[in-house]
């Protein structure tokens, strides 16, 4: 076939698949009027994590998986526009890795609420101001974001999915090199998974904690002598020059990142769910032993723990923790009644799918 051929042949498969896309929506359209007849809420992010593992998985011949779902995310993100809108809160201001994931979640098509602290992105939820948060639970260099959890331990939301993006920091600013830098700007999470890289490059550079990755880019674009680490679309964002690229100092750097709601997911034979629990006697020999006995006689296997101090009584700790399973898995539920038994508190914090890891990048050679 002579190139033009070839480009007719494109156009026609192009006029196919918008054919096919508005059959798809006039479906959308009366799933809707069933959703409403049942009252039902349109959004379903559990159906939508299936349908794009099973496209993923079919793939598209040599057409890139990773756009197959790309492309799916903005139809699905697209149809349920067409049904009710959605909106989601995150960590702000816009371009945060927040802000990416709740992009990757939830689509385009989604209406997005930047909040300036992590409290009040849970808040948005619990007040009802949006349907779901997208808010950073840990990280694979720094470990878990302390302010999340304690945000989550308030109550009143549940964690109803998750997501692992992986995190690549870039080195923002208006300096016209790494030797004119003498401020670098950003959130602690950030400062912390560069530190070594920090250490040897801009070691006389003063480090300054920031709310958030797109907050110190603010900073960086008010001060020609300081630079911000985040996101690589920021430089865009907030017109900064690209100073150094991937300068976190593990390249498989990533991000868990939490899909908050009034409640958390249905069963999926795929799940995790986590709690937070105190002991009743806490200083008493072996007590929190007996309690992750409990869990291993019951066949339930924690895959993390950690403490936080209580908010209720002074030297009092509370633990947090992720276990393979739903909730309404007989076993798991049989785990969570022993340990009720003999715990001061325990607080189901949600059952929700549980994420594939990403696919990690291929650094660029020096």
């Amino acid at each position: 076939m002579t190139l033009d051929e070839l480009r007719r042949s494109i156009d026609e498969i192009d006029d196919a698949l918008l054919e096919l896309l508005a059959r798809r929506a006039e479906i959308v359209v009366r799933v809707a009027e069933a959703k409403r007849e049942k009252n039902v809420y349109p959004h379903d992010p559990e159906r939508e994590q299936r349908l794009l593992a099973r496209l993923r998985a079919k793939g598209a011949g040599r057409f890139p998986a990773d756009a197959v779902e790309r492309i799916y995310r903005e139809i699905m993100s697209a149809s349920v526009a067409m049904q009710a809108p959605v909106t989601v809160a995150y960590l702000g201001p816009e371009g945060t890795f927040s802000h990416q994931a709740a992009r990757q979640l939830f689509g385009l098509s989604a209406r997005y609420l930047d909040m300036g602290t992590l409290t009040g992105v849970l808040d948005a939820v619990r007040r009802e101001a949006v349907r779901y948060a997208v808010v950073p639970l840990a990280n694979s260099s720094e470990g878990p974001v302390t302010d999340t959890a304690d945000a989550l331990l308030e109550g009143g939301v549940q964690l109803r999915g998750e997501v692992v993006l992986e995190i690549s920091h870039c080195l923002l600013g208006r300096a016209p090199g790494l030797g004119s830098v003498e401020r670098v700007y950003s959130h602690p999470q950030a400062l912390g998974q560069c530190r070594g890289w920090l250490s040897k490059h801009l070691a006389r550079a003063q480090l300054v904690q920031t709310s958030s990755t797109a907050a110190a880019m603010r900073e960086a674009q008010a001060d020609p002598s300081a630079a911000a680490l985040g996101s690589g679309i920021c430089a865009d964002l907030y017109g900064l020059s690209l100073l150094r690229e991937r300068v976190q100092d593990r390249p498989e750097n990533a991000t868990r990142f939490g899909i908050i709601a009034l409640q958390d997911a249905p069963r999926t034979g795929n799940d995790k769910t986590t709690i937070a629990f105190t002991l009743r006697e806490e200083h008493a020999t072996g007590s929190l032993r007996r309690v992750l006995e409990l869990f291993e006689d019951a066949g339930v296997n924690l895959t993390h723990i950690e403490s936080r101090p209580s908010r209720q009584k002074a030297w009092q700790s509370t633990f947090l923790a992720d276990l393979e399973g739903h909730r309404e898995d007989p076993h798991v539920a049989r785990a969570l009644e022993a340990i009720r038994s003999c715990c001061g508190t325990l607080q189901l914090l949600g059952s929700y799918p549980r994420a594939a890891a990403p696919s990690p990048s291929v650094p660029p050679s020096s």
